[in-house]
């Protein structure tokens, strides 16, 4: 008998066995297409997130630059306006005014990060569902 033969039964069909394992193949092959898919929503969100961190990185460093020279050049105008009669107040005030900033804006800071969602939440979701689909099947 030939190899053939002895993988089908007479009337054509596929024997058990091969239906076991093209039924194991079809698994393997969803699973790893699966895998593709999230590892690519992975990358994406990653590609994402890095743009989007370098664009928040270079303009927050532009606006701090010119807060930071808009409030020095207030600073010094403040004390040489009042120079001849409290110029020590005045530099004592606008340091006050530069801590409360800097405390405000550290708190605003604080909050910002704990109120952000968590890196990758999207592609954790779609993982998520797709666990749950697969325990469900099983």
């Amino acid at each position: 008998m030939d190899d053939h033969a002895t993988r089908n039964d007479p009337s054509g069909r596929a024997a058990p066995a091969t239906g076991l394992f093209q039924s194991l193949n079809n698994f393997i092959a969803t699973l790893v297409g699966i895998a593709h898919t999230r590892l690519q929503l992975l990358t994406t969100e990653l590609q994402e997130e890095v743009q989007q961190v370098g664009q928040l990185l270079l303009w927050s460093f532009v606006a701090l630059f010119a807060a930071m020279m808009g409030l020095f050049l207030g600073a010094l105008t403040i004390i040489f306006v009042f120079w001849d009669s409290h110029r020590i107040l005045a530099a004592l005030l606008m340091t006050g005014a530069f801590l409360v900033i800097s405390v405000v804006a550290a708190i605003v800071l604080v909050r910002k990060v704990n109120a952000k969602p968590p890196m990758l939440d999207a592609t954790l979701a779609e993982l998520a569902k797709d666990r749950d689909q697969l325990r469900s099947r099983l």
